[in-house]
């Protein structure tokens, strides 16, 4: 008798005690990528996955979008935690000046560069485009509307005059790729780091040619008005029928944040994936990872940098810049 009542005794107390443990709070949050067959989807699901692996109480969800400008806006007004950016999208933004749109999107935090995403323009070898202004009177697809792939096509054509000259189709890579071998566009966009999977797949079916997008930009002063582009090379064979170079431009995609996501939820998120485990992880995910390192962690970095993540680079060496 004693002892059974010894053990209910036990049994309550250890009921009671345990409702005074502490409990660790699971945090759940979601992460904006862009569209189906983009780039930004395979970091953000890259990202989302070791993270979660590294911590049981983090659970991060990656989500498609339209891309860096539909993930600026999602970030503004927390509807996403995290989401890839485009540099200069995230400066426009901040300051009121993207495309049609004066809004000021100020809730936005800079954790992280990932990698240079350049320009490419994607035509039939045997369609006798040959640069950006043979674009007239052609069906051309830019990206989704409201990627940051489609703001900047407009961007760039506009300023070298010839937006208003073909006919754009809002369409995500994968669709355009496909549009492409159809027949139904004369030449398609791509924002994104190289290989791009879109552009290979496009190349299975159809000879293909990339432009020389730098020789216009800087022959019409594009570098001079937007600085956040900085030339570059696309390497020789990068695509089959590629024999050669080609010049074009790019900007810096960047892992962002709603300012409000807790400072020690971004600290450890992003000190995961910029541990030597975190960085192979990412390169097995998308070879453009390779650009991911200490050195280049706030490359280019256009808006304020988020305060979990300037405690990790403080600790890393890497200098904070006091942007506002």
């Amino acid at each position: 008798m004693f002892k059974k009542w010894f053990i209910s005794l036990a049994a309550i107390l250890g009921l009671v005690l345990s409702f005074n443990l502490p409990v660790s709070a699971k945090t759940f949050l979601s992460f904006g990528g862009g569209p189906v067959g983009g780039t930004f989807q395979y970091f953000a699901n890259g990202i989302s996955v070791f993270v979660q692996k590294k911590y049981a109480d983090i659970e991060i969800s990656a989500e498609g979008t339209g891309g860096s400008t539909a993930n600026l806006k999602l970030l503004d007004k927390g509807d996403i935690d995290f989401g890839i950016v485009y540099s200069g999208d995230a400066y426009l933004g901040r300051v009121g000046k993207l495309p049609k749109d004066t809004n000021q999107y100020t809730n936005v935090r800079a954790v992280a560069y990932l990698y240079g995403a350049p320009a490419q323009l994607v035509v039939r070898a045997d369609s006798g485009i040959n640069s950006a202004l043979d674009l007239k009177g052609k069906r051309v697809a830019v990206g989704n509307a409201g990627s940051g792939a489609a703001t900047a096509a407009e961007r760039f054509f506009r300023h070298i005059g010839v937006w208003d000259n073909f006919s754009p189709q809002f369409l995500g890579y994968s669709a355009a790729a496909a549009a492409f071998n159809d027949g139904k566009i004369d030449a398609f966009w791509v924002f994104a780091g190289y290989p791009t999977a879109a552009i290979i797949e496009a190349a299975t079916r159809d000879k293909i040619k990339l432009i020389d997008v730098h020789k216009d930009a800087e022959k019409t002063g594009f570098y001079k008005v937007y600085p956040f582009y900085t030339p570059l090379e696309i390497p020789a064979n990068t695509y089959s029928n590629q024999t050669k170079p080609v010049l074009s431009f790019q900007d810096a995609a960047y892992w962002c944040a709603n300012q409000n996501v807790p400072e020690d939820v971004v600290y450890r998120s992003v000190k995961a994936i910029y541990s030597p485990e975190g960085l192979k992880h990412m390169v097995n995910i998308k070879k453009t990872a390779k650009e991911m390192s200490i050195e280049n962690g706030l490359r280019g970095v256009s808006i304020p940098v988020h305060p979990g993540a300037a405690k990790f680079w403080k600790e890393m060496g890497v200098k904070v810049p006091d942007l506002k």
